[in-house]
């Protein structure tokens, strides 16, 4: 048999729950079993990587310390890490046994924290070993406490021995009906593999370089392209929607900011002539955005409209300004 301590503090001596785990240990060493034990604070780097431990262990032991509130920031790192990238299905046969000491007001709120965190993984819980230490010294050396410790451990050695069942929980049908959705599917094989690539600070900061590096080359690509089919399709539909009046000569510039463009439009009689390009001088020079451009030569809004609700703004002559709709009469599309 094989049991597992993951703890969870941060090794001081004086902490009661190093020596609720000592005792444990020395128990069910005595039973010919192999313990491990795994000091989060030493393996914080590692912490994604350790799910994969799990896979020889008959059981394991949560130890937790309350200094303050909860069961700490290493421990639910550690819990995270059995939901992301653990073996659901060997998690679903080992028990667990809580424990948790502490110097302050909680134990009990941790202790249920780490039983249920672990039946959502789909572990089967055991009752656990919880207490308010006032004084270390006094806890370690009390006799009683010491029998309650080693009474524990013999317990959780029958259960597993034993394989005894649990009767089933409203978590176990929450993760089934609810959560079961929201985990990644991978296999075994896949989630401890992710697991050692999260570990790795290089690789993941190599990934997230190469991530970015992609993103700002597609943004490029689809705003060129956007840009390019934008422009294509502005002067395709002036020159199709082009009604020339009489003797009419004007020039427009349509500046369009977000694309990076002049849009240049010269009028002369029935000649049209559009282009991107610069023209320092012109009967009316706007300015709009590549949205409220598609919105005019959809039919949508008016040359003067957009000029009035002050999605373009424009200077120069302003009865010019008006004949573009004259001039360019767009169908609703």
């Amino acid at each position: 048999m094989k049991i597992n301590i993951y703890y969870g503090g941060r090794g001081l001596i004086e902490d009661p729950t190093l020596d609720v785990m000592s005792k444990l240990t020395a128990v069910l060493e005595e039973l010919r079993v192999q313990v491990t034990r795994y000091n989060l604070y030493e393996e914080k780097n590692a912490i994604s990587m350790l799910p994969k431990t799990l896979k020889e262990a008959d059981g394991v032991i949560l130890a937790a310390t309350v200094e303050w509130m909860g069961i700490g920031g290493l421990m639910q790192q550690f819990l995270d890490a059995c939901w992301l990238y653990a073996d659901k299905d060997k998690l679903g046969k080992l028990y667990m046994l809580p424990v948790v000491t502490a110097s302050t007001y909680g134990e009990r709120e941790a202790e249920l924290t780490l039983i249920k965190g672990w039946e959502l993984l789909g572990g089967i819980p055991c009752s656990g070993l919880c207490a308010y230490v006032e004084d270390h010294v006094e806890f370690e050396t009390n006799t009683d406490y010491t029998l309650l410790i080693e009474k524990k451990a013999e317990e959780f050695y029958r259960m597993i021995h034993q394989k005894k069942k649990m009767l089933p929980t409203s978590n176990a049908a929450i993760k089934h009906s609810v959560l079961s959705n929201s985990s990644i599917v991978l296999t075994p094989q896949e989630s401890e593999q992710l697991s050692v690539y999260v570990s790795d600070d290089t690789y993941v900061k190599k990934q997230k370089e190469d991530i970015e590096e992609l993103t700002q080359l597609f943004k490029e690509m689809m705003e060129n392209n956007n840009e390019g089919e934008g422009g294509q399709e502005f002067i395709k539909n002036l020159k199709d929607n082009f009604h020339p009046l009489d003797d009419f000569e004007a020039s427009y510039v349509i500046q369009l900011p977000d694309m990076k463009k002049t849009l240049v439009v010269e009028i002369n009689g029935k000649r049209l002539k559009c282009y991107y390009g610069d023209k320092p001088e012109a009967d009316v020079i706007a300015k709009t955005t590549r949205a409220v451009m598609n919105k005019l030569v959809q039919g949508r809004i008016t040359f003067q409209g957009a000029f009035m609700s002050g999605e373009l703004t424009a200077k120069g002559n302003f009865k010019t300004l008006r004949t573009f709709d004259q001039v360019f009469q767009f169908n609703i599309l």
